[in-house]
């Protein structure tokens, strides 16, 4: 299969299964629900559509609201890309924002610089500390052998649970009635795009500009090269002189840095205080994002505003029917299930290998009978 049909599969077949996952959810819903068509309508448009009595309109707030809710995920699903293209199946992307956007956070209280360097600093500081405390996994992985699974899903609460220490004891303000920091210095903030309260921030524009980054270095560069080989194969990468140990740690410390760079955009972006007191959940958005993605980042901001516009239909779903918003949970279920299984339209990828195979074959056969009548 060239790799035009086989780029061109994948979307089709994507495609088919986020089609059959929605085709789940709308059963479920049928069954569940008193008011079916209503669930329905406000989960597949309500997100973009403002229905009045005098008409329907499109709803641009709502639109830029779900363009804020992409932020985080931006990052997170190419954390996640990155890590799984090398075969490392690091979960610690939640423990790494939510570390980033503490460390974002108190640069943005106690530090003091001017606008513009002071919001970079922030996001900078946040990144190194994701990438920092991704070096436990990659480390463990590397030289003791341990599964970076297991160890990375255990630093998320270790993680957690020590910035709610320092949180509550350390660098609460105890004049307000929650748990929370002082507030953030207005040069630290990262400003809206547009003012309109939707918190779409230009943190939109620095995922964008990583997506092009990230595609670009494991597309055009050795590391990003060597990242997927060793993903492939990491036996053969390993027999052909590439320094597996070494490429292993780089691509979860990516990973830890691009997570916690989201932490601390969304941080200082949504919030006027750093007052999570639990893991925020986008690290697993970002695999699903990344399975969706296929490991691809350019198809990355696609998978992130499908989540979100699934879940700002979800949202909108609970509120004005009889059906829960976890019915989001089902959907993902349904789309991790035919993305996950390898028999998933697997006829129609033989019937295109055999077709182009055949193709292939006959040009071949045309070109040694042209030669041969001229010679």
């Amino acid at each position: 299969m060239s790799d035009k049909n086989l780029f061109l599969f994948n979307i089709l077949r994507g495609l088919a299964a986020i089609l059959l996952a929605l085709a789940v959810a709308a059963v479920f819903i049928f069954i569940s629900s008193d008011e079916p068509l209503t669930a329905l309508k406000y989960l597949l448009l309500g997100p973009v559509v403002s229905f009045k009595s005098t008409g329907n309109v499109f709803n641009t707030t709502s639109f830029l609201t779900i363009l804020a809710a992409m932020i985080p995920t931006i990052f997170s699903g190419l954390a996640v890309c990155v890590m799984f293209s090398a075969n490392q199946f690091n979960l610690g992307g939640e423990g790494a924002i939510m570390l980033g956007g503490f460390v974002g956070a108190l640069l943005g209280i106690y530090l003091k610089m001017n606008t513009g360097l002071h919001q970079v600093v922030c996001v900078l500081g946040g990144a190194l500390a994701g990438g920092l405390i991704m070096l436990i996994p990659a480390i463990l992985k590397v030289k003791l052998g341990a599964s970076e699974m297991v160890t990375s899903l255990m630093m998320n609460y270790v993680v957690m649970f020590v910035i709610l220490h320092f949180l509550n004891f350390v660098f609460a303000d105890r004049s307000k009635g929650a748990t929370q920091t002082f507030p953030f210095q207005e040069t630290a903030k990262i400003p809206e795009i547009i003012a309109n309260g939707t918190k779409l921030t230009w943190g939109f524009v620095v995922a964008l500009i990583f997506v092009v980054i990230i595609a670009l270095f494991m597309y055009r560069t050795k590391w990003g090269y060597a990242i997927r080989m060793i993903g492939i194969n990491q036996s053969f990468a390993q027999y052909s002189g590439m320094q597996v140990g070494t490429v292993i740690i780089l691509s979860q410390v990516i990973g830890g840095m691009l997570s916690g760079m989201g932490g601390s955009i969304e941080v200082l972006g949504r919030f006027g205080t750093f007052l999570w007191r639990e893991l925020p959940g986008y690290g697993w958005l970002g695999i699903t994002i990344a399975i969706l993605a296929k490991n691809n980042p350019i198809f990355v901001p696609f998978a992130a505003f499908f989540i979100a516009y699934l879940n700002k239909g979800c949202n909108l779903m609970a509120t004005y029917s009889d059906v829960p918003s976890e019915m989001i949970d089902i959907i993902q279920a349904a789309i991790f299930l035919f993305f996950a299984a390898e028999q998933f339209l697997a006829k129609y990828r033989q019937r295109i290998v055999v077709h182009n195979t055949q193709r292939d074959l006959a040009v071949q056969e045309a070109a040694a009978s042209q030669g041969g009548s001229n010679s």
